[in-house]
């Protein structure tokens, strides 16, 4: 879905968060019988852009393509600014792309329909791996290029570990998602536990920001979301943090990555890789950032990965699995 309109894509999240405690609960209180882990794809009432809808990538325009999952929907116009910012001192129109799931943006830059995305860790490793998805460069925030997978409870909760919910109610954020579910499935496994043993029922909210609402309204026992979200929700907007707290922090892991697919033009991929690193001493490209919670764009360091490759080692994981 190109956002040419971002009033329109804001006010489209907004009947999200209208409907999500409802939407939840639903979930939450469905029949024993039925499987455990239930698909909240609350994403579908924001109608983002199906991998299958686009056409391959132009040279005439610049896509850039982000998860409803990793971004707060307060950020949605800063990253249509930061494609608009690129496209401009390229010469060419910027369109911005919304997937519902991780899943979803690594197709669109498998099959070439968008130039470049804003990917989670998890599917960067996986996307390596499966065909060739290459990191251009990663935000830095408070002079790191990392972040923490936290893990959230209800402020009134006697939880103080992961080993305090089980038989309890969890929220995952997306099935690929490192620090909204990767690390918790590694940690139960350490436990001999899967998620489907240890949680008495689990959700997928497609979004760190419904996570953390889920939790928030008590929805939920626990959920485990991405500390830069949470940590930009807390400084921006600190009452929808307010009835939550951390209980765990399990990191540091690698950046979220700016990634391109590996057929693009290698003068475009410079170009792209050039104005991002050199974004923050632009003033219009520095105040995008800020908008952003980004310090500036720094080059990956592919080790900072490794122990994402590490857990998918150990839970035998393989390309495209997640």
């Amino acid at each position: 879905m190109t956002l040419n309109n971002p009033v329109i894509g804001l006010s489209r999240f907004q009947l999200v968060h209208t409907f999500v405690a409802l939407v939840i609960l639903l979930a939450l209180s469905a029949c024993a019988g039925e499987e455990p882990a239930q698909q909240i794809r609350l994403g579908d009432l924001v109608t983002p852009t199906s991998a299958t809808s686009l056409p391959p990538a132009s040279r005439h325009a610049l896509r850039m393509a982000v998860a409803s999952v990793n971004s707060p929907r307060s950020t949605l116009i800063h990253y249509e600014h930061l494609v608009n910012y690129l496209a401009a001192r390229l010469d060419m129109p910027g369109v911005l792309v919304q997937g519902k799931t991780y899943a979803e943006i690594n197709d669109l830059v498998r099959e070439g329909n968008v130039s470049l995305a804003m990917v989670c860790t998890n599917p960067y490793v996986d996307g390596k791996e499966s065909f060739g998805m290459r990191a251009l460069a990663v935000p830095q925030v408070n002079g790191q290029a990392v972040y923490y997978s936290y893990l959230i409870v209800p402020q009134d909760s006697p939880a103080r570990s992961l080993a305090d919910l089980q038989d309890h109610t969890f929220a995952f954020t997306d099935p690929l998602s490192n620090s909204g579910r990767l690390v918790i499935v590694y940690q139960l496994a350490q436990l001999d536990e899967t998620s489907e043993t240890f949680f008495s029922r689990y959700i997928f909210t497609y979004s760190h920001e419904h996570a953390i609402k889920a939790v928030s309204d008590g929805l939920v026992d626990g959920a485990a979301v991405d500390s830069l979200i949470y940590d930009y929700l807390a400084a921006t907007e600190p009452e929808r943090v307010a009835n939550t707290k951390i209980i765990a922090r399990y990191g540091p892991f690698g950046s979220n990555p700016v990634v391109v697919p590996p057929g693009i033009d290698p003068a475009l991929e410079r170009q792209l890789q050039d104005l991002l690193l050199t974004m923050h001493q632009n003033p219009d490209g520095l105040e995008i950032l800020q908008a952003l919670g980004i310090e500036r764009f720094v080059l990956p360091n592919d080790s900072a990965y490794d122990s994402v490759r590490e857990m998918r080692r150990y839970l035998n994981l393989s390309s495209n699995e997640g």
